[in-house]
């Protein structure tokens, strides 16, 4: 069965093996879901049967998918999820992140044509979201349960050849019923090759919609080119980003993408925002009267675009927050070669220190009444986000993990707290680009850190405030490596 309509990532949808009936995907663009049908007796021994929505690729690939059944079942053993595949034919080798009926997770390969299968079993049962990822010859599968951190079920050598097969499957493990199995939040991603060289090479842009309570995920804009740091204006319909130092205005529908004019002011960073009040930007600028790596400095200028005026007079200073009153900024800027929080006046002025603490404050952002500012440090020796008093006093640590967690972000009605979580193996001082990431949130009351996406990200991903007015959704960028597929 071709793919003749609009099926997101998948190129066609297939029955592999002699199966009984056959099977059917459907994609709702609406909402991003697959919903998808298949029969088969099994994917096991030396032979498959199930319906496999797939498109054909080269190189590295990273697949993700939160995967549920519909109904109770027939069979316990029915599974559903991600695979890698180097063919079409029954006996060809695989490698699946299996979700079961029964609960059971698992990875599942056949190394060989028309070979055995095998299996390794995922820790903890009723795994539900799943990630397969080929790298330089290796297959990694993780999964983990709703809010989670993704845990490793195993890594394999695999081979699937120059062009290969990667996407959804379902098989009913019962030759004589169907089984359905709805997939949410799939992202398909070419990750970055090793000679990339950071803030010189860019990968492609995905802006996403992010609903804090249920987790779904919506793609409304994809570029092959950078986008960077989402901020929401207040009227909820447009988003504000940057792209390789220019300004960019977004419908949120993503029909629309326009250039905003920023007079001289054309080689931006991605630290912007827009006023409380709706009626002013504040952005970065690498001005040219100071040496390089200190020239960075803080602007304002009309919503709609016009002439900056220039806020600091020393750089460099990386704006991060604006206070819910208007009256002063808050960001990250060296001063006497250490890294720390000020605030100065939104028209200008003196600059007044906040923090002042060896190695890096930054990520700073106000409460939404004011009266605190969040923001991440490494004083602790990792990473972690601190909640301090508006004037700098009184810092606590919040989160102490394993992750190196950056950029909160309060929201708009005071409840909830989003920020960036990148996994262990990056320095705590560190926050590239095109890692695996995690947003993670937490209810300002408990403060209890759960995962809400899982992506490939990470600089320019929620740089800046980035909640909708009415602190239902958040506006990130994921990144995906675009290339012509065989």
């Amino acid at each position: 069965m071709k793919n003749e309509t609009n099926y997101g990532f998948i190129d066609q949808s297939t029955d592999v093996g002699d199966v009984k009936y056959p099977g059917k995907t459907e994609y709702n663009p609406e909402n991003e879901k697959y919903t998808i049908t298949g029969s088969g007796t099994n994917m096991w021994l030396n032979t498959d049967e199930f319906h496999f929505a797939w498109k054909k690729v080269t190189g590295d690939v990273l697949l993700y998918t939160l995967v549920d059944f519909t109904g109770t079942g027939v069979d316990e053993h029915r599974k559903a999820g991600l695979i890698i595949r180097k063919n079409l034919n029954p006996g060809s080798p695989y490698v699946s992140a299996s979700y079961h009926g029964d609960g059971l997770v698992s990875m599942q390969y056949r190394l060989e044509e028309n070979g055995e299968t095998a299996e390794i079993k995922h820790s903890d049962s009723f795994t539900n979201v799943l990630q397969l990822a080929y790298n330089n010859g290796k297959v990694t599968m993780h999964a983990c349960k709703m809010e989670s951190p993704l845990t490793e079920t195993g890594k394999i050598s695999f081979n699937p050849g120059d062009g290969y097969y990667v996407g959804l499957f379902v098989c009913s493990h019962n030759a004589d019923v169907s089984e359905t199995a709805v997939f949410s939040n799939t992202r398909f991603v070419v990750p970055v090759t090793d000679d990339f060289v950071a803030y010189q090479d860019f990968a492609g842009s995905r802006v996403e919609l992010l609903d804090v309570e249920t987790g779904a995920r919506k793609l409304i804009y994809e570029t092959n080119d950078n986008l960077e740091a989402p901020n929401w204006a207040p009227d909820g319909n447009s988003l504000i980003l940057n792209g390789r130092g220019i300004l960019y205005k977004l419908d949120i529908n993503g029909d629309t993408i326009m250039p905003i004019n920023t007079g001289f002011a054309t080689s931006l960073n991605n630290d912007h925002g827009i006023s409380p009040d709706g009626t002013q930007l504040v952005i970065s600028h690498h001005v040219d009267d100071l040496p390089a790596g200190q020239n960075s400095i803080l602007f304002t200028l009309p919503l709609e675009g016009g002439e900056p005026t220039r806020i600091t007079e020393k750089g460099p200073s990386y704006w991060h927050g604006w206070s819910p009153d208007g009256k002063y900024l808050i960001y990250t800027a060296n001063r006497n070669d250490q890294w720390d929080i000020y605030r100065i006046p939104a028209i200008g002025g003196e600059e007044e220190q906040l923090t002042n603490s060896p190695g890096l404050d930054d990520g700073s952002d106000y409460s939404a009444d004011g009266q605190h500012i969040w923001f991440n440090s490494v004083r602790s020796g990792s990473m972690e986000i601190w909640r301090m008093n508006a004037d700098g006093s009184n810092p606590v640590q919040i989160t102490d993990d394993e992750y190196q967690n950056w950029f909160p972000h309060e929201s708009p009605d005071g409840s909830k707290i989003i920020f960036l979580s990148y996994l262990p193996d990056v320095s705590p001082g560190d926050h590239p680009y095109y890692k695996q990431v995690m947003l993670r949130i937490m209810d300002k009351e408990e403060l209890k850190p759960r995962v809400i996406a899982h992506l490939y990200g990470g600089q320019g991903t929620i740089n800046v405030p980035s909640w909708s007015p009415d602190s239902r959704r958040v506006a990130f960028v994921s990144n995906h490596l675009h290339k012509v597929e065989p």
